[in-house]
């Protein structure tokens, strides 16, 4: 990794440990500062850094400053009983040019993800979150994506890259390695009804607010990703006032922290990210209070991963089949571990999606099954490996 990129955390966020125990997750994490440095990365799982760049954020300029009010608030926390090695790495600062800083994190992302560090993102736009898929180029393989979004971020193909573009550039601009992409928390009166038609097309996934707050509907949506990117605009602004964007409705902050724990104990999430963050609009570091609780949830998540699917076999396993009306059957598989379930996509050996051949599901779409209703998790996951 490029040390360069990374400028150290401000005095001012490290000023008020002395103030607080010395069992506070900032006594207990490694930290750059200008004293004492980068910190080594061996036996690291989670390596926090900021981006201070918001020049492509729409309506919401200053999201990428302050970012130390954030840190206060996380480091004052008390760890779990986690047995996680953690460090943060401080910010990348504005380049000369936004395409410099995003050559930077792009560059941060991957060598973490390499080194199998998971990368929790803070500060800058959403637009951060093509970036942060960008830099999984170096994989060679498909991935999915989990935005947490009131919007859909699309905007129009001749658009430049914006927080709310972004996702247009992910599913146009090749090399395209994006195999699914999950929305949770939509709210349609900020979509446009073709938009709503277009995912619905390429058989993305996508939740309402309303159906999303039944937590147990989502959960499958981060057991799939690789990559979580939040807004902060899709929690209240009652609860996050921190981000001009911010709306009446919204998820509660108990809930966010609920879908950061998700994000944290799948699996397969490799990279995180909580976006949007204006301090200038904070009433009393609310909002930085919460985000700082949001990490805290994901490495309390992180902490307490089993290794599920894919990393374990399937004699871990119970094994259903649902024969189907038409003969065809229907596999589904239940781990002993934690009781989450799988449904199984037929795929020929050599091909590429190989790896997605598991969708995560939940106990319900076994019991529509049942009652020869095909699940619609397994029927958009068939439709993209066509």
């Amino acid at each position: 990794m490029n040390k360069e990129f990374l400028s150290p955390v401000k005095e001012t966020a490290l000023a008020h440990l002395v103030l607080h125990s010395p069992y506070c997750l900032g006594n207990s994490i490694k930290i750059h500062t200008q004293q004492d440095g980068f910190p080594e990365l061996e036996n690291i799982k989670l390596a926090i850094f900021g981006v201070q760049e918001d020049r492509n954020s729409e309506n919401n300029f200053g999201c990428g400053d302050n970012l130390h009010f954030i840190r206060r608030k996380l480091y004052e926390l008390f760890p779990g009983k986690w047995n996680l090695e953690i460090a943060d790495l401080g910010n990348v600062l504005k380049g000369n040019s936004v395409s410099d800083t995003y050559y930077a994190v792009s560059e941060i992302i991957t060598s973490l993800v390499k080194q199998q560090i998971i990368p929790i993102i803070i500060g800058g736009g959403q637009d951060l979150t093509y970036v942060n898929y960008r830099a999984y180029d170096c994989l060679e393989q498909t991935i999915n994506i989990t935005a947490v979004d009131s919007r859909f971020d699309l905007g129009n193909l001749d658009d430049d890259l914006t927080s709310q573009s972004y996702l247009s550039k992910i599913i146009m601009q090749k090399p395209n390695n994006l195999f699914n992409y999950s929305n949770v928390g939509y709210q349609t009166y900020f979509n446009a009804q073709e938009e709503i038609k277009l995912f619905d097309s390429l058989f993305f996934d996508t939740c309402r607010l309303g159906k999303a707050k039944e937590l147990e509907n989502i959960e499958p949506a981060f057991r799939n990703a690789d990559i979580v990117s939040i807004d902060l605009g899709a929690v209240r602004q009652s609860e996050a006032p921190a981000n001009n964007n911010a709306s009446p409705n919204g998820f509660y902050g108990e809930e966010i922290c609920a879908i950061a724990r998700y994000a944290g104990i799948s699996d397969k999430v490799s990279s995180f990210g909580i976006y949007e963050y204006n301090s200038k609009y904070d009433n009393n570091h609310q909002t930085a209070s919460l985000v700082a609780q949001m990490i805290w949830y994901f490495i309390e998540g992180v902490n307490f991963r089993v290794k599920d699917y894919p990393f374990s076999g399937k004699e871990n396993y119970q094994k259903f089949t649902v024969i189907m009306e038409d003969d065809d059957s229907l596999v589904f598989y239940k781990s002993n571990k934690t009781g989450r379930w799988w449904m199984e996509i037929k795929i020929l050996s050599d091909n590429k999606y190989k790896r997605h051949a598991l969708v995560p599901c939940t106990y319900k779409d076994y019991t529509d099954a049942t009652r020869q209703v095909i699940p619609e998790r397994w029927y958009k996951a068939m439709q993209k490996m066509i």
